[in-house]
């Protein structure tokens, strides 16, 4: 592992130098949040930053999106045990603790993309961004929709997200709690069925499932590894036989350390 790691550090020209330590967490909208539209004023966004040692710092960073189908967020497995994973590995990692939707999908999609941009500011070389089932169709949404370069990330890690609004595949309840009246809106469903704003500029993605995922279908991935690589961007797409739904990063699912090296071996070659 740790000659892993120093070829990750070779590969990459570009190198930042964050304090090492506690993690610590920063509100993201300090000046007050944006886009409420009929969230409590009180919700707060919020990004906790695990930053490596400086003598392993690879100059990557990543904001991890946890999932929770827009409603909740799993925060330990999906969040936290995946950024401690990280630092340790050399790479800097934003948890962000977004807003849920209520229906107003710009709300969470904000706090991602100025997740994205802090952790861009802190000086990394390339800044991706991670999310695990409706946290993924959060990070399919800033991965696919046009904004601003700076909350473009350079890359998207997926583990079994939600991508497609198509009814044959799509994670109703998801889009129901992002949409709120419109999830009945043919034009607002077809905006978030990210495969389908795949172009040449969207990130490449490393994508995983699990063959009996009873919660959101491997087709959503398979759709988005599609359109990727339609478009020609670099993607990688992994489904293992068992696991269901929702694993992240718990030492029960069999297959942790592969998930673990491949991210790895993957991050260093993009």
């Amino acid at each position: 592992m740790k000659n892993r790691i120093l070829s990750l550090c070779l590969f990459l020209s570009a190198a930042f130098y964050a304090c090492a330590g506690e993690p610590r967490t920063v509100n993201l909208w300090p000046a007050g949040n944006p886009n409420d539209n009929g969230n409590p004023g009180d919700q707060l966004a919020e990004m906790t930053i695990y930053s490596p040692d400086k003598d392993k710092d690879c100059g990557i960073a990543v904001a991890i999106l946890p999932g929770g189908s827009y409603s909740g967020l799993a925060i330990g497995h999906e969040g936290h045990d995946i950024g401690r994973w990280y630092a340790e590995n050399g790479i800097t990692a934003g948890v962000v603790r977004y807003r849920l939707p209520n229906g107003h999908s710009e709300v969470p999609e904000s706090d991602a993309r100025e997740a994205v941009r802090q952790l861009r500011a802190l000086g990394a070389g390339k800044t991706g961004i991670m999310g695990s089932s409706a946290g993924g169709h959060l990070a399919t949404t800033v991965s696919t929709h046009e904004a601003d370069s700076l909350s473009r990330p350079d890359f998207t890690i997926l583990f079994y997200p939600v991508v497609t609004s198509d009814s044959r595949y799509t994670h109703h309840e998801s889009m129901r709690n992002l949409l709120g009246a419109r999830a009945n809106n043919w034009q607002a469903l077809r905006e978030f069925s990210n495969e389908l704003r795949v172009n040449a500029n969207t990130p490449p993605a490393l994508i995983f499932y699990s063959d009996n995922d009873g919660g959101v279908a491997p087709e959503n991935g398979a759709l988005y590894y599609q359109a990727l690589k339609a478009n020609g961007i670099k993607a990688g797409f992994h489904v293992f036989p068992t696991g269901g739904h929702g694993w992240g990063f718990r030492d029960d699912f069999p297959y942790k350390p592969m998930v673990q090296e491949l991210i790895l071996d993957w991050i260093k070659k993009l």
